[in-house]
């Protein structure tokens, strides 16, 4: 290849818990591709979303900013106009910048209305900065199901499924044309945003490809879902299975066809998912929680940079990744992006990372939390004042307190333990610092009745 810097392919799940993969234990062999990519690359075995929620998840990616800073903390709100992305600074970097499947960040307002664009073609304005390459749905689980449906090309065309094909396969397809048409004049980033495994909305099921509940009906399940023994996993986690083991095997179509175009040794590869799933045993649907089961994801990352077989215990965020992104195409930061760069935590080199995962919940509740190594705490608006739809609060109510060393599974909450009051005002401390540092004003903290 001509271009001087690497390229760079994002693959993107929605709804993928991290205990699906077999490099973070699965015992099942859902992903041979994904643990081949981690035993070349980099595995970051604590990565976690900066919000539970597909919309708001994908605006961090998108911005580098926490959903309330970017105006996205809900879904159905589009990325205001004139926000710069990773797509702006990585074009003025040189980069061709194309993306495909699934967006989520263009629609707002009511349903029918002038700006929902939930099933029809998104402007160019409302594409956040891909000008390069487009073939995408706002809401593809709205145009799609398993084995039907389209999106849209850069100029408003309709282009459909092939019949009978998967969808993630039919995405994959879309996507080894993309790299077989570059020119290699301009390195390429590629954002290919797949929909698998997120439940699909209107058959209110996950829809793995035919036969996943037969191949996967013995799976392990994973022990948060075994100890609530609520929730729809019993029916839903082999269908959910499948989604996993059918991206994973287009992951190994996108690297092979990287292989066969001498392009893998100069492309850096990504891969996670926008948060978890914990199986309607938390709330009454699959995300929206502070739990591991919904916030925690798999994150792997390949190519230059990121090689070695590592595998990174420190704790990690998406928000991370749009200044790592960033960094490997040389282009110059947004403004205000809160992550940090991970090649020099892969490269052994980061001394000074904070010590705690920030995270902002909404539309199950108007909610903050962070994560350490030991604890989850987590606080949330009373309803007299704020809904879940409010972007934040003045006064919070203490709801969550884990011990994740005693209790990984985060089955005993011990918000209200009088022993440990101390630990929690510290806590609060901590999650204040990180609410500010994120825009937003230090707030009170109440006790947990």
């Amino acid at each position: 290849m001509t271009a001087s810097k690497p390229n760079i392919v994002f693959v993107f799940s929605d709804q993928q818990r991290w205990d699906t993969v077999g490099c973070y234990g699965q015992p099942l062999p859902i992903t041979p591709n994904l643990d081949r990519m981690a035993a070349e690359g980099v595995r970051f075995d604590r990565a976690f979303t900066p919000q539970p929620v597909c919309g708001p998840a994908r605006s961090c990616l998108q911005t580098g900013r926490y959903a309330t800073e970017n105006r996205c903390h809900i879904n159905n709100t589009r990325l205001p106009a004139g926000q710069r992305t990773i797509a702006h600074a990585l074009s003025e970097a040189g980069y061709e910048v194309g993306y495909i499947g699934k967006w989520h960040l263009a629609s707002c307002g009511p349903s029918g209305g002038v700006d929902d664009f939930k099933t029809r073609p998104i402007p160019p304005d409302r594409r956040g900065g891909y000008d390069d390459y487009w073939l995408a749905s706002d809401l593809l689980e709205f145009t799609s199901h398993a084995y039907d449906g389209h999106m849209f090309d850069g100029e408003d065309n309709r282009r459909e499924f092939p019949p009978g094909r998967y969808r993630a396969d039919v995405l994959t397809d879309w996507a080894l044309e993309y790299l077989q048409t570059r020119d290699g004049e301009r390195p390429f980033f590629l954002f290919l945003s797949y929909i698998e495994p997120h439940h699909q909305n209107d058959a209110n099921h996950y829809q793995g490809p035919k036969g996943s509940k037969e191949r996967f009906a013995d799976f392990v399940p994973p022990a948060d879902l075994a100890a609530l023994n609520t929730g729809d996993w019993r029916e839903e986690y082999p269908d959910y299975l499948g989604c996993v083991h059918a991206l994973d095997a287009n992951l190994g179509r996108i690297r092979a066809e990287l292989e066969r175009l001498g392009l893998a040794a100069d492309t850096l590869v990504i891969y996670t998912s926008d948060h978890g799933s914990h199986f309607r045993t938390r709330v009454g649907e699959y995300k929206r929680a502070c739990h591991d089961a919904c916030i925690r994801v798999p994150m792997i990352a390949c190519g230059p940079g990121f090689r070695g077989g590592k595998v990174i215990d420190e704790l990690v965020s998406l928000i991370d990744l749009p200044p790592t992104i960033l960094s490997t195409g040389d282009a110059e930061p947004l403004n205000g992006m809160r992550g940090r760069p991970l090649q020099p935590l892969a490269a052994g080199q980061a001394s000074d990372r904070p010590k705690e995962i920030f995270l902002q919940i909404s539309e199950s509740q108007c909610g903050r939390a962070i994560r350490t190594d030991r604890w989850k705490y987590s606080v949330r608006a009373p309803g007299e004042i704020a809904d879940p739809f409010t972007p934040a609060s003045s006064v919070y109510v203490e709801e969550y307190l884990y011990d994740l060393h005693a209790d990984p599974h985060e089955l005993s909450n011990l918000v209200a333990t009088p022993e440990l009051a101390d630990l929690r005002a510290e806590l609060a401390e901590t999650l204040k610092r990180r609410m500010v540092a994120a825009g937003e004003v230090a707030p009170q903290i109440c006790p947990a009745d």
